[in-house]
């Protein structure tokens, strides 16, 4: 595929049944079947930096296999993402179960070699370790990134039994090594007991603002998507989501539920409210099928990694545009 041919879009699913074939991303082609992407949708199955319930290595495919149902046009963005800019389904990073640090290395190399080609991309873990090597990737591209991490939990730690590389700390190490705009940070959804006020008062010398999931409930989406942007401006912004940011009745299938969360409709309109943003890359995890009820968290992650889909592949597409616009004159 050249970079002047239409994207190549999902199956049509009126010729063949969504519940058969492979299960790409919203049935999308394979990255191998169109040569290059504008968003490459990248699943890493890795859950070894979990500290209570594993299985997140298994999320990936079952956001896939509950992304058949989703459809090529976006009705909330007024946009048909896949007719915008290619998207495909770049398969997995393969990591090393049994040594993190190995695994850091690796998805960082693979995420370089895809960022690369000019993609970006939408990362379906795999626990939440996995956004410090795919920070350190889009940094190296970008410089130090915004960062919007929608979590019940800050993931500031410093670490857990001497280790450094857990899904409770990539963001402390992220802010050390100077790869996040520390102007520009922000967890929203955050809830639940903590270690101690210590935890609250080392992640605001970090740099991160903080909106709790009852500051959503009681301001309202509008408002707190406002307040985002405000705080983003024009900076390129990175989206980090882990699932357990919705309330357990809308994700019961993940490794540590806090009660109080989000629900699926708040996230999805939060997203909405970010489409302005330059959104550069984004991961979803922490969907640990196991834990799952009739594949409500999967379908959930399903849509919200559809939403960010939806941002990339409009922005892509306007700087297409106006690159062509200065070329003609």
């Amino acid at each position: 595929m050249s970079s002047t041919d239409s994207p190549r879009g999902p199956i049509d699913s009126s010729r063949v049944p969504r519940y058969a074939g492979p299960a790409t991303f919203a049935r999308l082609p394979r990255l191998d079947e169109v040569g290059r992407t504008d968003v490459a949708v990248v699943g890493v199955p890795f859950d070894t930096g979990v500290s209570y319930r594993p299985g997140a290595r298994f999320g990936g495919n079952a956001i896939r296999e509950a992304s058949r149902l989703l459809r090529p046009y976006n009705p909330a963005q007024d946009a048909s993402p896949f007719a915008l800019a290619q998207v495909a389904d770049a398969g997995d990073i393969a990591a090393n179960p049994f040594n993190i640090n190995e695994a850091v290395e690796t998805i960082e190399g693979a995420a370089d070699d895809l960022l690369g080609t000019g993609a970006r991309l939408m990362t379906l873990g795999g626990d939440h370790t996995i956004a410090l090597p795919l920070l350190r990737s889009v940094a190296k591209k970008h410089g130090p990134v915004a960062l919007l991490h929608f979590d019940a939990h800050l993931d500031t730690w410093d670490t857990y039994f001497g280790a450094e590389y857990t899904h409770g700390t990539p963001f402390r190490r992220a802010v050390e090594e100077g790869i996040l705009d520390t102007s520009a940070l922000s967890h929203v959804g955050t809830r639940g007991p903590l270690y101690g006020k210590q935890d609250l008062t080392d992640d605001e010398k970090m740099g991160f603002g903080i909106v709790t999931s009852a500051d959503v409930m009681r301001r309202g989406v509008d408002e707190i998507a406002d307040q985002l942007r405000q705080r983003i401006g024009d900076r390129p912004l990175y989206i980090s989501i882990d699932i357990d940011v919705l309330d357990p009745a809308h994700a019961p299938g993940t490794g540590t539920p806090e009660a109080g969360g989000l629900t699926s409709r708040e996230l999805l309109e939060i997203l909405r409210g970010l489409s302005s943003c330059h959104l550069v890359s984004a991961d979803l995890v922490e969907v640990a099928p196991a834990y799952d009820h009739a594949e409500i968290t999967s379908v959930a992650a399903s849509h919200a990694a559809y939403e960010l889909t939806t941002i990339m592949s409009r922005q892509i597409a306007a700087e297409k545009e106006a690159k062509e616009a200065e070329d003609a004159k």
